[in-house]
């Protein structure tokens, strides 16, 4: 059975080795058919603490490494990147 992948943002980072991920995703209302977000929060491993507050993350489903962290992060996603602008003159 193939791992699950999830993309969220990181919301807190004080914990050692761990990162709190919120992940969003948006589903239509059954009766009023408006879209809502709904949320949830991954507890994630980051073994090198590399990972801050604010970035956003791909995290895999993994075996269980404690009571809460079921998740590790794979790596950050570029949502910075532009493409590079022409010059001109």
């Amino acid at each position: 059975m193939p791992k699950r992948i999830l993309t969220g943002t990181i919301v807190s980072d004080k914990t050692d080795k761990t990162v709190v991920v919120k992940v969003e995703r948006r589903v239509k209302h059954p009766l009023y058919g408006k879209i809502i977000r709904r949320s949830k929060k991954y507890h994630a491993h980051d073994e090198g603490n590399e990972f801050k507050a604010g970035e956003t993350v791909r995290i895999e489903e993994t075996r269980p490494i404690s009571k809460l962290k079921t998740w590790k992060v794979i790596d950050r996603v570029d949502t910075h990147a532009t493409p590079e602008k022409a010059d001109v003159a």
